[in-house]
């Protein structure tokens, strides 16, 4: 993925300290970084990929982002100088940082340095989250995140338990936390074959978008794909959806529709 973590000067330091670090935010676990255009929000930008995820998405494509141990130790000041670096490309595509994963918000202290140094510097910042550990994210950092790429992964509960491992509900109050705080969202909903996208499924996940009409300016629709099945398979875990095709164009634009049909942006 991208870079790994060249370019980004590695710290070498002792458990004790990287620990103290970290805890002070002055420390991450990142796993690489890339520069694009278009993909993890508007304009060119410097995307993280952060370690560490309490998830276990059956589709996931980065399952090497799992552990927060197995990322690089990288300083904050670091990483800010290289937003600077780049803050003419950003200015010139509208473009600015995004913080993914992994799961940003399994490191919020660093997190949140990042996001108040890029907004002191007058960059666009954006967060990719599942939102599930949305009360880790405080008051105060919310108002340096202009976008959120929100995963909204199911939207009926049993459904999002058995793609996840997780509960759906941390993601709705995560939700009505940013359209109470104004802050744009773009939510995100993979689209896999016999898992997620049945019907009644797709009305539910619009269900929970409608309830952040204000704020919500697009909703995409990423078709699954096999891109991440090697990973799964040298990382030692079991993958469960080795016989699951890409879904057809056709039920792509059947989902898509549906959220048209709620008068959402759909992309």
């Amino acid at each position: 993925m991208g870079a790994g973590t060249t370019g980004l000067a590695v710290t070498d330091v002792d458990h004790k300290d990287r620990l103290n670090m970290m805890r002070t935010g002055q420390l991450g676990s990142v796993h690489s970084w890339e520069l694009v255009t278009a993909v993890d929000g508007p304009g060119t930008r410097m995307t993280v990929f952060m370690a560490g995820c309490p998830l276990r998405c059956l589709y996931c494509h980065n399952p090497d982002t799992f552990k927060m141990k197995d990322g690089e130790p990288v300083t904050a000041d670091t990483l800010i100088k290289k937003l600077k670096r780049y803050r003419p490309v950003f200015k010139a595509t509208g473009g600015g940082v995004t913080l993914s994963g992994g799961e940003v918000l399994m490191q919020p202290r660093f997190a949140a340095t990042i996001l108040k140094g890029a907004h002191d510097l007058g960059i666009h910042t954006c967060i990719d989250t599942s939102g599930y550990l949305g009360a880790n994210c405080t008051d105060e950092m919310l108002q340096n995140i202009d976008l959120v790429l929100l995963d909204v992964k199911s939207g009926i509960p049993e459904t999002y338990k058995a793609t996840t491992g997780r509960e759906l509900q941390p993601t709705i109050d995560f939700g009505d936390r940013l359209a109470a705080a104004g802050i744009e969202v773009w939510a995100r909903f993979v689209l896999v074959p016999g898992l997620t996208d049945a019907y009644d499924n797709v009305e539910a996940v619009a269900d929970i978008i409608a309830r952040w009409p204000d704020n919500v300016s697009r909703v995409e629709v990423l078709p699954f794909h096999q891109m991440g099945r090697d990973k799964w398979e040298s990382l030692g875990y079991k993958y469960q959806l080795e016989d699951t095709e890409p879904p057809e164009p056709e039920l792509v634009e059947r989902v898509r529709d549906q959220f048209r049909a709620r008068g959402f942006y759909v992309k």
